[in-house]
């Protein structure tokens, strides 16, 4: 699974963000990296127990919590606090999986990372290099999106992030715990979700052809979800 979600943030939230970032202080982001990724990874990060990394949260929580095309894909059942990067030039971050098991300090809780998620805070045209490399079934798919528009992908694919040859690149990430652990049941929902949208648009809420899709929907969702 690798679906785009366009707009997560509006111009005016990503130059907030970017604000508060540019005046922030960074640490070495080997500091959420696994032994095996620690070796590869070359970036700087926000500490996510400070106060910079909760006030960026409180401002993009919500906006996943409304994205239809992030809740579709995920399913959330429960979402790690974003983090918040950036790679200046030379900085990249090796072939790596996430971890497949995150704890949240501040809720007390583990979670299982079935989704990973990588929102742009950067314009392709302020930096070179720094793709986000993801192999999946069709191969290395290269991800560089428009400021506020975020990547969601499954947790257990192997990615990078290319070498930034010019500029800086800025970023948000994140794992989630979906409701329907098989990443193949995932794709099948969000393909019958977006299905249903476009009936509904063409049809109304009311015709025989979307009542049935969207009963088809909510009987497979019952009977792939763990809570």
């Amino acid at each position: 699974m690798l679906i785009k979600a366009e707009k997560v943030l509006s111009t005016t939230q990503v130059k907030e963000i970017r604000k508060i970032l540019e005046s922030s202080q960074w640490v070495d982001g080997k500091v959420t990296a696994g032994i095996q990724s620690s070796q590869t990874k070359n970036n700087l990060q926000i500490p996510e127990d400070s106060d910079t990394a909760s006030q960026l949260q409180q401002i993009l929580l919500p906006a996943l919590a409304q994205h239809p095309v992030f809740n579709a894909a995920a399913l959330p059942l429960r979402v790690y606090p974003p983090l918040f990067n950036r790679y200046n030039e030379g900085m990249s971050f090796g072939a790596h999986i996430d971890n497949a098991v995150r704890f949240i300090q501040s809720a007390g809780l583990r979670i299982r990372t079935d989704v990973s998620s990588t929102l742009f805070l950067s314009d392709p045209d302020e930096y070179e290099g720094g793709e986000l490399v993801i192999q999946d079934t069709y191969g290395e798919q290269c991800i560089k999106f428009e400021a506020g528009d975020m990547v969601v992908y499954s947790a257990n694919s192997l990615h990078r992030v290319n070498p930034v040859t010019r500029g800086t690149r800025w970023a948000s990430f994140f794992w989630s715990q979906s409701m329907v652990k098989d990443d193949g049941q995932r794709r099948t929902l969000f393909d019958l979700d977006q299905s249903i949208m476009k009936a509904r648009a063409e049809l109304g809420e009311s015709h025989d052809i979307v009542l049935s899709l969207t009963g088809v929907y909510h009987n497979l969702l019952r009977q792939w979800t763990e809570l």
